[in-house]
């Protein structure tokens, strides 16, 4: 019998690959400033109190983020319309991202953060439930192979706005919003997707059912079990590589992070596209957590830099399949349309709240027991998201 899916047909490859665009537009909009200019704004800022004041910044930004997403995420569903939140969002996000350069005092930078956070998350979580509405089960997979180019092109418009001799620190800010509204706005003028009435049901009734409330859970479990693993490496990395070898610099261990994140692309896609096709949504996401979790393992008995390399490598390319993968994954088990932007919200918590407790982790395991002991527990917390999800009922 043919699914309700299938039924209907799927959607046009030109709304896939804009949508997927304007996701990375949306990474574009936030990566560069939060990893290269916003450090560099505070040492300008707080001399001498720099890693203070972005800590703090990073706090406030985490929890407004987490609050806008829920709360716009929910805006967009009463209103039963994205499109004019996104458009919203992209406008005061980029007028607000333009306006650090005029911040003067630490508060001051804070506060823009705060308001930028809100207005950025306008743009974001109606972004992120528009897919729940118009890209049906069987192509689920395909659309997460495609979002595996935000973060990649995320990472690649840092190294572009900062290249020297292109720009100063405020035209900086200005190239990121153009270059974010550039990458978003296609979608909303040409994306025009086609109908899917049977994802915007009251029910949102699927081709295998209503979902319960253990699916759910164990989808938000498994992602934020992984996502504390990757937040710990993300920020650790270059001092773990420095042990094995001082001869290791920043720019080696960004060219690493660029390499794994360019590599997991093709990867991705290559594993959405075989998970549709052979209607096996969770089994790319199970081996992602295993696959990750035995880098770890690697890591964490690594003496040499080729082993070591060779770990992260493991662990880089397969979760970062797994949370491109897993993003897309996540709108086949919400149970209900009228609600889909709030519970994405939720699910956006699973990106937040680990850089709330990677850093109490490592500090109660590294300075007493070494690296070894943190890979060990991330590896513990990977191979406990593989099991969550290789015993889940296929959704």
């Amino acid at each position: 019998m043919a699914t309700p899916d299938r039924d209907t047909g799927g959607q046009s490859a030109r709304f896939l690959w804009l949508y997927a665009l304007a996701v990375a537009g949306g990474a574009v909009a936030y990566v560069p400033f939060l990893t290269i200019l916003l450090p560099l704004k505070m040492g300008q800022i707080a001399r001498g109190g720099e890693i203070e004041a972005l800590s703090y910044a990073a706090f406030s930004g985490a929890i407004a983020a987490s609050a806008a997403n829920i709360a716009f995420g929910w805006a967009s569903d009463i209103s039963r319309s994205r499109k004019p939140w996104i458009i919203g969002g992209v406008l005061l996000s980029s007028s607000l991202l333009v306006t650090m350069r005029f911040a003067e005092t630490v508060p001051e930078i804070i506060a823009l953060i705060v308001a930028w956070q809100f207005a950025l998350n306008m743009m974001l979580a109606p972004l992120a439930a528009w897919a729940g509405d118009c890209v049906p089960d069987h192509q689920k997979g395909t659309l997460g192979g495609l979002l595996a180019f935000a973060p990649a092109l995320g990472a690649l418009s840092g190294a572009l706005v900062t290249l020297p001799g292109l720009a100063g620190p405020d035209t900086r800010l200005v190239i990121v919003a153009v270059l974010a509204a550039a990458m978003i706005t296609p979608a909303l003028l040409f994306g025009r997707p086609r109908a899917m009435p049977h994802l915007t049901l009251a029910e949102a009734p699927s081709d295998r059912g209503r979902r319960t409330e253990n699916e759910v859970v164990r989808m938000w479990l498994a992602r934020l079990l992984v996502q504390i693993a990757e937040a710990a490496l993300f920020a650790f990395l270059l001092f773990w590589l420095t042990r094995i070898d001082n001869g290791i610099s920043g720019n080696d261990t960004a060219t690493l992070f660029s390499v794994v994140l360019g590599l997991s692309v093709p990867l991705a896609m290559l594993a959405g596209r075989w998970s549709d096709r052979s209607d096996r949504p969770i089994l790319p996401l199970s081996l992602g957590a295993a696959i990750g979790g035995l880098g770890l393992i690697v890591m964490a008995h690594a003496s040499a830099l080729p082993a070591a390399i060779l770990g992260y490598v493991l662990f880089g390319l397969s979760t970062s399949v797994f949370l491109s993968l897993h993003t897309s994954q996540t709108l086949r088990v919400l149970p209900k349309a009228q609600t889909r932007g709030r519970d994405l919200g939720l699910f956006n918590l699973t990106n937040t709240v680990p850089s709330l407790i990677m850093p109490w982790l490592t500090i109660a395991l590294v300075p007493l027991f070494g690296f070894k002991a943190l890979f060990l527990v991330l590896a513990v917390l990977c191979v406990l998201a593989f099991i969550l999800l290789a015993t889940l009922q296929r959704p």
